[in-house]
């Protein structure tokens, strides 16, 4: 019980790493606030996590002991998210781990000079700012109490190119440098700021994981073939597991890393190590 008596709040809980990551957290005794925006968003060529959804993630966390609290946030809209982390430290006190997992994967599959600002502006603003928003609310809470840990979901996209991602490669590649400057600036009050980076992961069922999927359509690999095409650049020849990240994500919540802070933890079976 690595998170027993701690609350941890998770961006993006409806479906994929979110669920992932709640569900092992509420078996290490967390209690839970989970965040997702639960409708779809016009510019986004693919459904966004739902409402059912992320009321499938409560039911998942509750079964397993958690005390959780949901709401449907969207991660632009700064007001929303003051409003719920404050209703959500009236519920249970205290916010001790911070996952910033909502992120978007398109609109992409363009080069640079075709990709509208429009579509620029909303990558960043999620997949980006969106985390910013949640440090800015709850770290700020955190460094009062001179203890807590940030974890953000990049991506390797965070640490090389991808043809045709480049908003996407961008927003990633910020989003750990925002790690590594808050790391500093958290460290003297004991708030650990880490980010975790998946490689390819399975679009598991159980998770109801999409993510790959999209990443393939936009790169024009049929559906049917995406995921051994994808194995195919992977050294150790096999996706990476919902349940690996979660893994991972859980190691740097809990005081197992607690000297652990401004690092880059990759999970992407060795895709990366070339």
């Amino acid at each position: 019980m690595r998170l027993s008596g701690k609350t941890a709040l998770v961006t993006g809980a409806a479906r994929g790493l979110g669920r992932a990551t709640a569900t092992a957290f509420a078996k290490e005794g967390a209690d839970l606030v989970l965040f997702d925006i639960a409708h779809d968003l016009d510019q986004v060529p693919y459904p966004l996590g739902s409402a059912s959804q992320l009321a499938h993630t409560v039911e998942l966390c509750r079964d397993l002991g958690a005390s959780v609290l949901a709401s449907p946030v969207d991660v632009r809209d700064a007001k929303a998210v003051d409003a719920a982390v404050d209703a959500a430290v009236a519920r249970f006190g205290a916010i001790d781990v911070l996952v910033n997992n909502a992120g978007i994967a398109a609109p992409s599959g363009k080069a640079a000079h075709d990709i509208d600002e429009a579509e620029w502006n909303l990558m960043l603003d999620v997949d980006l700012s969106g985390a910013w928003r949640l440090i800015r609310v709850v770290g700020g809470r955190m460094v009062e109490r001179g203890s807590g840990s940030i974890v953000n979901v990049a991506s390797t996209a965070g640490l090389v190119g991808y043809r045709h991602f480049a908003a996407y490669v961008a927003a990633k590649h910020g989003l750990i440098g925002l790690t590594k400057a808050v790391a500093l600036d958290y460290a003297p009050r004991k708030v650990r700021v880490n980010a975790l980076c998946p490689g390819s992961v399975r679009d598991a069922d159980h998770v109801e994981g999409r993510m790959l999927s999209e990443i393939a359509r936009a790169l024009d690999v049929p559906v049917n073939e995406h995921q051994d095409t994808f194995v195919q650049s992977q050294p150790m020849n096999a996706l990476v597991e919902p349940e690996d990240i979660a893994a991972a994500a859980l190691w740097l919540a809990s005081d197992e890393s607690r000297q652990v802070t401004g690092s880059v933890v990759t999970v992407d079976g060795g895709f990366t190590a070339r």
